[in-house]
């Protein structure tokens, strides 16, 4: 998604600083600028180092006088039924997605008050809209990226910020790749959740290989955030998810409960009896 916005944005006008946790990781990126002939600024900002986020954010005001919009894509993802699924790395999910974001979001407020513009976009997930069994701790710390924007939304809005939330369906990126994100006790064979959890995961890869949503449709939601005359609160990406949301929206609260994450709940556990202890 971020290697997508970056070249999305920067081909359409944008003066784009895209930004690694390490320089060691930018190869891709470094091609890709190069192949498309693109005038992109790469620098290093890890959310969960306040120094980096500093730096990067005073290179980019110094270099270009101010900062008009900041997309906070940076994310760990966390699998694994709760039970297997250690404090540490909840509070590692939630260093990185929430607190990262309210890190860089910190960092650029100041210089958007003071221009009195300035749009926010946070990249959040349908997750942060509606539970799933297996990723509690990913869902928890989307759901709290969500309520923080609201709050943001309010807070910043008489000083000509907007703030914006960008909420992707499954989408085929790395995400359900090589940064899968797996708790270390997720495929413990001695846990009561064990083949459930086998079996979300042969679900979830069902569903990425269906899905319709690309990134290109998420950056194109991300421009359309921060170039709308009137930019909206949130932005669903991918019709499954704008489905799942809008009929949470309209069906009674426990009939929608009852038939969805009954639904959820029976096709995972259906060839399995829960465990008699």
């Amino acid at each position: 998604m971020g290697l997508e916005t970056t070249l999305y944005l920067a081909e359409r006008g944008f003066r784009v600083y895209a930004t690694v946790p390490d320089l060691s990781q930018r190869g891709a990126l470094d091609e890709a600028i190069s192949s498309r002939k693109l005038p992109i600024r790469v620098l290093r900002l890890d959310v969960t180092d306040p120094r980096s986020v500093e730096e990067a954010v005073a290179t980019a005001v110094e270099e270009s006088g101010s900062i008009y919009g900041v997309v906070n894509n940076a994310g760990v993802a966390l699998r694994g039924y709760f039970e297997d699924v250690l404090e540490e790395e909840i509070r590692h999910a939630f260093e990185v997605n929430v607190f990262g974001t309210m890190a860089v979001t910190r960092a650029v407020l100041p210089h958007m008050r003071r221009a009195r513009r300035g749009r926010v976009v946070i990249i959040t997930s349908v997750a942060g809209r509606i539970g799933s069994l297996a990723v509690s701790g990913y869902v928890s710390s989307k759901f709290a990226q969500e309520g923080f924007g609201e709050c943001l939304f309010q807070e910043v809005k008489p000083f000509g910020i907007s703030v914006s939330m960008v909420a992707p369906a499954i989408t085929p990126t790395e995400r359900f790749g090589v940064h899968r994100g797996y708790a270390r006790n997720a495929w413990n064979p001695a846990s009561p959740y064990h083949a459930w959890f086998k079996e979300s995961q042969r679900l979830t890869d069902e569903l990425v290989k269906s899905t319709p949503t690309r990134p290109v449709h998420i950056a194109q939601a991300i421009h359309q955030a921060l170039t709308a005359r009137k930019p909206r609160l949130r932005y669903m990406v991918g019709w499954r998810a704008n489905l799942i949301v809008t009929l949470r929206r309209y069906v009674p609260g426990e009939l929608f409960e009852r038939i969805y994450f009954g639904e959820v709940v029976r096709r995972v556990t259906r060839n399995q009896p829960a465990p008699a202890r």
